[in-house]
Formats: structure tokens, sequence, C-alpha cells
């Protein structure tokens, strides 16, 4: 394989599915070849770009160095899953996971902005191809060591996989202008490859055609990633929003509970949900919607602390009480009428509704000083008879 043909190996098995340990091996054996040809490819253009001071080309070049590192990475996670061929049914499940499942990213290149983008390993092997390939139009390296018929071939299995992405796209307006680019690349090709066929010249035709089609393949995979992305998102808000509708119904039982047992209660407002307006359908506006439910979640926790709390409080005030008064039954003096009178006021403080959380503080607290009292003078009286 060599750096200016670099082409990523198909992909092994599905999402799910534990793949064959052979193809898994021979999967790896291709993926790494790619791995280190795509390195030194990325570098002779990254020096051509140099050279030839193409600034323009500079944002691919990172973006597809940061690619080849995030393949690169994920790529070292299935040697180690793979540990030399010693593998179960279990390993070989997380090999398709690491081959299939999302490689999470943040990238931009001008013309594009998958911000946090999650692409397959094969999505982004391929593309790294697609960008690799514009940049070998762009800085004049396009394919100069390979004839025209492996040019041409390699333009109908590009045209091939770009015919099966636009089949992924959503059925409406925009897979319909999708499929037109489509016809109109391959009605191209088809025109150079009957030129080329009555001996005309077609080496100022292939290069843009190239370009072209590898632009329209790597916007074709960002778009797929981009919905499948904004597919999770939307998934995510519908489930953050109905777990939020369930914690509202509950907080406000909470609330209710609260205002009738103690004064003064918190004054925490429960957030509606409702009030956030109906879920977009965009992106972005759903991203920014995800951040209003998350603090909505964070208000009704701290609201939900706040209520439990002063609940808590009053049980606490109630369970010292009568701690203090067993204390004083099992010392003998809980007839003491001091004593009689003080435990009467407080019980009567707490057994109020709303309980008025500072007098039976106060209360509680008059108790414990008389049992204090009490307690010395008890054992005093004691050791004088």
């Amino acid at each position: 394989m060599t750096a200016a043909a670099a082409l990523a190996p198909p992909a092994p098995g599905r999402l799910g599915v534990a793949v064959e340990a052979l193809a898994a091996q021979n999967y790896l054996a291709a993926l790494g070849e790619w791995r280190t040809a795509r390195k030194t490819e990325l570098d002779r253009l990254d020096r051509a770009a140099l050279d030839a001071g193409n600034s323009a080309a500079t944002g691919d070049i990172m973006l597809s160095m940061a690619l080849w590192k995030a393949i690169s990475d994920r790529y070292e996670l299935m040697l180690a899953t793979w540990d030399s061929g010693r593998v179960g049914p279990t390993e070989r499940e997380r090999l398709s996971a690491l081959i299939w499942g999302r490689i999470d990213t943040n990238f931009a290149s001008p013309g594009i902005d998958p911000s946090g983008l999650a692409v397959s390993t094969p999505e982004a092997c391929r593309l790294s191809d697609a960008l690799a390939a514009s940049l070998r139009v762009r800085l004049g390296l396009d394919g100069g060591g390979l004839d025209l018929a492996e040019r041409i071939r390699a333009l109908r299995a590009q045209l091939e996989r770009i015919r099966d992405q636009v089949g992924l796209e959503p059925a409406g307006p925009d897979q319909q202008l999708a499929a037109q680019r489509q016809a109109k690349l391959a009605g191209r090709l088809q025109e150079l490859i009957d030129k080329a066929g009555r001996g005309g010249d077609v080496g100022g035709l292939i290069g843009p055609l190239e370009a072209d089609a590898t632009r329209f393949e790597r916007d074709l995979i960002v778009h797929s990633a981009q919905r499948r992305e904004a597919g999770a998102i939307v998934a995510r808000a519908r489930a953050m929003r109905r777990d939020l509708e369930a914690r509202e119904a509950a907080l406000h039982a909470i609330v209710e509970r609260c205002v009738a047992a103690v004064d003064p209660a918190p004054k925490y407002a429960v957030p509606d949900v409702d009030a956030l307006g109906p879920m977009p359908n965009t992106a972005e506006p759903l991203k920014a919607y995800v951040a209003r439910l998350e603090q909505v979640g964070k208000a009704m926790t701290l609201a939900q602390g706040a209520y439990l709390q002063a609940l808590a409080r009053r049980e606490e005030l109630d369970g010292r009480l009568e701690a203090y008064r067993a204390k004083a039954a099992a010392e003998g003096v809980d007839d003491d009428p001091d004593l009689g009178r003080a435990y009467a006021l407080a019980r009567d403080a707490l057994d109020r509704t709303p309980t008025r959380i500072p007098i039976a503080e106060q209360l509680v607290t008059l108790y414990q000083s008389y049992l204090q009292v009490v307690r010395p003078a008890a054992g005093t009286t004691g050791g004088g008879s």
C-alpha cells in the first residue's frame, strides 16, 4: 500500500455482534498498515503545503491529523483487546463495539464544523480518505503515480460509496438534492470515460472531478454523523424532560407536606417544566434546550434538599425530645414536676401543625437543660439518704 493511495480496509461485522476472530485479525493487520501509510501521507501533504505556502489547506491538514490521532488511539484499544488473539466471546463483542462504536471528536475546519462529532471507526477512516484525496488534488499530488485507468476505477468505487451514503439520507428534499448531485458526478465520470475512449485528453477533467467527489463524500459522512448526534440529543432531551416532569410532581407533594408540617418553610419555587416550551428539532437549539433542562434539574435538586432538610429538622427535634425523656425515665427523674412541664411544652410545640421550628428548638433545649439540672439533684438526694 503506497502512501499516496492509502485506503482504509472494510470493517468486519456490525455493532452488537461479536466479530469473528479471523476477520478481526485480518482487519487489525490491514488497519495497522493503513494507519502507518496514512501518517506518512499526511506528513508528505503537510510538507507540500508548507513548501507551496498553501495556507488554505492548513485547516484540512490539521483536521486530518486530529482525525488520524483519534483513529490511532482507538486502534491501540483494539490491539489491547485483541491481545494477540487471546480472545473469547466477551472480548470479540468488545472489539465489535470498539470498531462500530462512536469515536467522540472535537474537530473544526473550514467548511466543516463537526463540533463534538461522533463517528464510528470505519466512518472516521473514510472521512480521512476523503480529506486526504481532496488535499492531494489541491496540492498537486493527485495520484501522479497512478495511471488513468486506476484513477477512473477509484472514482467509480467512490461514486458507489456515495450512492450508498445518499441512500442513508432521510427521505425528502435533501435526499433528492443529494441524489441529483451524485447523478451529476456519475454523468461527468461517464463523459470523461467516453472522451478518454475516443482518445481525448482528460488530464484537466479528472482532477476537479476527484476533488468534487471527495468533498461530497466528506459532507455526506459528516452530515450523517451530525444527524445521529442530533438524534442522540433528542433522545436525551426527551428522557430528561420525562424525568423532570416526574420529579416536579413529586416535589410539589414534598413542598405541600413541608409547608403543612413546619414553620417557617423554605421559599424555593418548584420549577415549571412546561415553561420551557416545546422541544426544538434542530441541533443547536436542542443543545441550548438540554442546557436549560440541566439548570431546571439543578434547581429542583436544590429545592428538594431544602424542603427535605426542613422536614428532617422537625423529625430530628422530635427524636431528641423522646430520647431525653427515655433517659429521664431510665434515671428515675421523669416524675419531676418542672421536667414534666418542660416536656409538655416541647411536646405540644412539636405536635402543632405547622410546627414552629424556632420555638420547638428552644423548648427541646429547655427540656434538655432541666434534665441536666434534675439529674445531679437526684444524684445528690440519693447519696444523702
